[in-house]
């Protein structure tokens, strides 16, 4: 073997070394969400279970938003790629305009100094953009996010890698192991639990849910994805909460009228969704763990059929938090937490209520300036309705046909784009050229407001016990777990042709067909059935989610109703709670119980399961609204109505005189006639008699009553021409002993009358 001279072999060995390659450091990721200044971005969650992460996007309307800017440590200076994920977020449309320049590009600034490339230029779907080779100086360095456009730019995440070769990988899982590792999060999640119920989703069905099931002294987590609570009833979304709250069956409407907002259009303002004073209510109920910015991405199941933990992800900081209880309720509203589990579901195959993101503008003192959109819709006069009293309402609403899930993020786009797109046609066009009393047009029109987070109406429904119909409503089906009144008609929405011309493929204008059957004023009693999953027995649901046909959900969707759900799930879980039971059991076995609690009045609360309900000085008692009648269901004891009395003669119907029991009375002079309101009780006993009617000055002053009792007949004379002095409108007619199963019974005569005798309720009550 040949030896080398000395020198030779030491400027080899220093040309080995010189070449050696060196060694990299560990890639940097930063998460946008993270961000220690959003600016003027906006924290986005709504698509993450598509796209696997929240995001921050530039909501500028047509003007730059303040930079977002963090600070970001580097393990050493040196010269890193530059990785951004984001998309160009209309080059997935197939129209022409989707191929104009990307309204969406930002730039990635560090220590002042712009990346050279611009992102969000390129790409239909979510990908990391190659941004190039960038020289950090030092170990610390500011990044931030540069809007360019106004437009709704966006970003997930940046990631510098000093190794050429290194690539980031695009899955779509939410938060995957390797952004983990990046991150230094813990591999475990952090406990939470164990509660008694888990509300996840905190629009109105959610968070009157978590605040009824924390009343009734149970241990409550509400888990909400973004950072306000209220749903669709937010002023991120700003549809005002609708439905009534009638009185009726059960006062399950109180709270849901402590946490409604004032809110009197649809978009109203900001201050009227009255944001502050719902998380104000949820957080002075000591029993609930609020968790705003933590979105429900997966379940652990204890067995096929057994939910045993719910995992959320902290959208600002990437933490995971596992949650444990004994049952859960699936508040989200499109059913992801019971698709998740396995429930059973069911979603129709097109034409479904797509979704909103409705706008507010208005005239400002000067013109103002908005820039051109070729990359909107492009529309004229004529194409879109005129957003009368400066606001576009309810109707901009697309996704009909469109997957309501694996679609969710497109549909949103093409409503921004279908509202840009009618923005420059009235700025920039001269369309609907129209003149307010100063003598203002378009010119000085300006952009105010426009939801980026989306108001869905249907997504897919988790089956129950009862799959409730439209011809259940119609027919008045009666279930004897109705609970939750639905007042609002069968409202379902398709596309108005009138706007559909321009664009048949995706039209983005609805108009709303209002079925009959519904009687707003007294509402139709949903049964509880619909609020528990059929296959998953540790599941409730509440919302647009619940078990229901397509149909059907056109009526109870709207948000009061929803609240509603939400209360009759909350004491539902105490029941399950108490008796170790299920959601099913609930019904089959502890249905009296539950009707004693949707009985009590939303201001009682226990302080524990096993505590003594008392009425909350510290909560509103709120009276019943007044609907001008007295709803049958919402009396105690024994109620025999006018329409279930056995009539003699020829008596009137009547309705004008108010608040008579359930749907009105009747009324007759003729000699001989008579009403016979027959009963029997359920043991034997003394009970008090009552009589309800409405007075007026052409009613009997002294109309024949008799009550026939175990005692025999007595009889009396009654003066409906003055007021009934009890509650509700009735009069004691006195105490009287019946015996089970021996029929007693209050008649109306006619015989020596002056007046109308009048014939409305008769109300039996146990004396002892």
């Amino acid at each position: 073997m040949k030896t080398l001279p000395r020198r030779s072999l030491f400027l080899s060995l220093l040309a080995a070394a010189t070449v050696a390659p060196a060694v990299s450091a560990a890639p940097v990721l930063v998460e946008a969400e993270a961000f220690e200044n959003h600016g003027g971005w906006k924290l986005d969650t709504q698509f993450i279970d598509q796209m696997g992460s929240p995001y921050l996007m530039a909501h500028g309307l047509g003007n730059p938003v303040e930079d977002a800017e963090t600070t970001v440590t580097f393990p050493k200076p040196g010269t890193y790629r530059v990785w951004v994920r984001t998309k160009n977020w209309i080059e997935k449309f197939p129209d022409p305009n989707a191929k104009a320049e990307a309204p969406g590009r930002f730039q990635v600034v560090i220590d002042g100094k712009p990346v050279e490339t611009e992102f969000g230029t390129s790409g239909a779907e979510w990908h990391w953009q190659d941004g190039g080779e960038f020289t950090i100086d030092g170990t610390d360095a500011k990044v931030a996010l540069r809007d360019l456009t106004g437009f709704n730019g966006r970003c997930d995440a940046i990631l510098f890698a000093d190794d050429p070769d290194f690539t980031p990988d695009n899955s779509s899982e939410v938060l995957p192991k390797w952004r983990r590792e990046m991150l230094g999060l813990s591999g475990d999640p952090e406990a939470e639990g164990p509660f008694d119920i888990v509300f996840i989703g905190g629009g109105y069905a959610g968070t009157c849910g978590a605040i009824s099931a924390a009343r009734m002294g149970l241990k409550v987590a509400l888990i909400q994805n973004r950072g306000v609570l209220g749903g669709n009833g937010s002023s991120e979304v700003r549809v005002w909460a609708k439905g009534n709250t009638p009185p009726g069956l059960y006062p399950v409407g109180d709270i849901i009228r402590e946490l409604e907002d004032d809110a009197q259009a649809s978009p109203g303002t900001y201050e009227e969704f009255e944001d502050d004073k719902k998380e104000k209510i949820v957080r002075a109920e000591e029993k609930i763990a609020l968790f705003l910015n933590h979105h429900a991405y997966d379940v652990e199941m204890e067995s096929p059929t057994k939910i045993e933990a719910v995992l959320a992800l902290d959208t600002r900081s990437g933490a995971v938090r596992r949650f444990t209880a004994r049952n859960f309720c699936d508040a989200t509203g499109h059913g992801t937490i019971g698709m998740m589990a396995g429930a059973d579901l069911t979603m129709i195959d097109g034409g479904r209520m797509g979704m909103s993101n409705m706008w507010r503008w208005e005239l400002a003192d000067s013109p103002q300036e908005f820039p051109g959109t070729p990359w909107a819709l492009d529309l004229e006069e004529g194409e879109f309705p005129y957003p009368r009293k400066f606001h576009a309402e309810w109707f901009w609403e697309s996704g009909y046909d469109k997957h309501p899930l694996a679609d969710l993020e497109g549909i949103r786009d093409w409503n921004l784009r279908a509202n840009f797109g009618a923005w420059n046609a009235m700025k920039n066009k001269g369309a609907y050229g129209r003149y307010d009393e100063s003598g203002n047009a378009h010119a000085n029109g300006r952009l105010t407001w426009m939801a980026y987070v989306g108001g869905t109406r249907e997504t897919q429904q988790l089956l129950g016990d009862i799959v409730l119909t439209e011809e259940d409503i119609v027919n008045k089906r009666p279930f004897p777990d109705g609970c939750v009144l639905t007042t609002w008609s069968v409202d379902l929405h398709y596309p108005a042709e009138q706007y559909e011309k321009t664009y048949p493929e995706n039209p983005f204008i609805s108009v709303a067909v209002h079925g009959k059957g519904v009687d707003r004023k007294r509402g139709y009693p949903v049964p509880y059935r619909c609020f528990y999953s059929r296959n998953i027995e540790n599941l409730f649901m509440a919302g647009r989610n619940i078990s229901v046909t397509h149909e059907a959900l056109g009526t109870v969707r709207v948000m009061k109703t929803c609240g509603m759900m939400g209360v009759v799930v909350g004491k539902a879980a105490a029941i399950c709670s108490q008796y170790d039971a299920t959601p099913r059991d609930v019904y089959e076995q502890y249905l009296k119980e539950l009707i004693d609690l949707l009985r009590l009045p939303g201001n009682m609360r226990r302080d524990r399961l096993d505590g003594e309900f008392y009425e909350d000085p510290n909560l509103p008692k709120l009276e019943e609204p007044d609907m001008g009648f007295i709803p049958k269901a919402s009396l105690s004891g024994i109620v025999i109505d006018d329409g279930e009395a056995k009539l003699t003669g020829n008596w009137t119907e009547g309705a004008g005189l108010s608040h008579y029991v359930e749907d009105g009375y009747r009324y007759t002079r003729e000699k001989g006639a008579t009403a016979r309101y027959e009963f029997t009780v359920p043991k034997s006993g003394e009970y008090e008699v009552r009589l309800s009617f409405q007075p007026h000055e052409n009613r009997s002053s002294k109309t024949p009553v008799t009550v026939v009792s175990a005692e025999g007949e007595k009889s009396q004379t009654v003066n409906q021409r003055v007021a009934p002095p009890l509650a509700k409108g009735f009069y004691n007619l006195g105490a009287f002993r019946f015996e089970k199963g021996e029929a007693g019974a209050v008649v109306l005569a006619t015989e020596g009358v002056d007046g109308n005798v009048h014939a409305d309720a008769v109300q039996v009550l146990p004396l002892d």
